[in-house]
């Protein structure tokens, strides 16, 4: 699956009254001061209270994210103000797998080398299934991390060349560590 691109996605409060279509479009001209030109494509996911806004430019959806510092409010016609989290698409809680590393290195040195990237919240070690005969360690890590920014494909923890994967994760070129070819 291929993940988002110079998408941001507004996650409105699920407790808050509902927002109409029209609402939507108003609030993100006045909050985000967007230009029908900077804006390729406006998704609404009721049911998730997400709105994913695709732009025409990753340098403005970037100053968009640091101009709302990550959150804003909605003001709805009751008055009532609710907080919405504004954040790149593909980020948030992800189910990291980690190859390649060495069984010795322990859970702090892999938290501090992806740390960087967002918040780990937890680290764990993967198990052969029960179909082979040696129900132990793969050496595959878990960790269960949120994301701030993508991972690379390949990184280096502790001098140990990694292999990253998880969903929603863009290619990375092996080499260089740049979208767009391997």
């Amino acid at each position: 699956m291929r993940d988002r691109q110079n998408t941001i996605v507004c996650c409105f409060d699920p407790r808050s009254p509902g927002i109409t279509a029209y609402h939507i479009h108003e609030w993100i001209h006045e909050n985000l001061h967007l230009a029908e030109d900077d804006v390729r494509t406006i998704q609404i996911d009721g049911p998730r209270r997400r709105v994913y806004i695709k732009f025409t430019s990753g340098e403005r959806m970037q100053s968009v994210l640091q101009d709302s510092n990550g959150q804003l409010e909605f003001r709805h016609d009751n008055g009532e103000l609710s907080q919405v989290i504004i954040e790149l698409a593909g980020m948030g809680m992800k189910n990291i797998r980690i190859a390649s590393l060495r069984p010795e290195l322990t859970e702090n040195t892999i938290r501090d080398s992806l740390s960087k990237c967002g918040e780990v919240k937890n680290i764990r070690e993967e198990l052969w299934t029960s179909v082979y005969r040696y129900k132990v360690y793969n050496g595959i890590r878990i960790v269960d991390m949120k994301l701030k920014q993508h991972l690379p494909s390949h990184m280096s923890i502790a001098g140990n060349d990694a292999l990253i994967s998880y969903d929603g994760q863009p290619l990375t070129c092996y080499k260089c560590n740049e979208t767009g070819h391997l």
